[in-house]
């Protein structure tokens, strides 16, 4: 959001709640400013509604391409845990499902959904299938590619923005969630202010 927009909402806001607006036209207030990295919109897997990914300003955001029949797996455990032992403290895991290696990623939205709730009760937030490598990786992969210099090589690769929307590392698919070095990094970035 431009400075203009801001302004405009906060006014549209202001008058909204001071009765001179209709309730319809008063908006909410403004959010934090969103870094460039996260002004993607994406759809979410289990109902395809568009979701920007602003919403998760000013949180510690780990990016992690998927897959439901890959070796790596079972990371969505830790994942998982990961999600729900830090996201009172700002974390947030986004999931890409991805079919981009070995094909480990053949079905629909619902068919992922149900499998990733059913069978590890990921609750973390999850997008519908993208293209993560190659050339023609959705916008927010390109732009990890770019920042970080690597790309996922396999499904399960892991990449760490902090608060303030800058790619810390990333990780490879062999990194478990559980790794020290994983932890430790979330942890500190958990640490920074913005």
């Amino acid at each position: 959001m431009n400075l203009t927009q801001r302004l405009v909402a906060t006014l549209l806001f202001i008058l909204g709640n001071a009765g001179f607006l209709p309730a319809a036209l008063a908006q909410t207030p403004v959010p934090a400013a969103c870094p460039a990295l996260l002004q993607q919109q994406f759809k979410r897997l289990q109902d395809e509604a568009p979701q920007n990914l602003c919403q998760y300003a000013g949180k510690v955001t780990l990016v992690v391409n998927t897959a439901s029949y890959c070796g790596f797996t079972s990371q969505y455990q830790g994942l998982e845990a990961l999600y729900a032992k830090y996201q009172s403290r700002g974390l947030v895991v986004l999931g890409f499902p991805s079919n981009d290696f070995g094909k480990q990623e053949p079905g629909s939205s619902k068919e992922i959904a149900d499998f990733c709730f059913n069978t590890y009760g990921v609750k973390f937030p999850m997008f519908s299938k993208a293209v993560v490598t190659g050339a023609n990786p959705n916008p927010l992969y390109a732009a990890l590619g770019k920042a970080t210099g690597k790309t996922p090589q396999w499904n399960f690769h892991k990449y760490l923005i902090d608060r303030s929307g800058k790619v810390v590392t990333s990780f490879p698919s062999e990194i478990e969630p559980t790794n020290p070095a994983l932890v430790g990094a979330i942890e500190k970035a958990l640490g920074q202010k913005l």
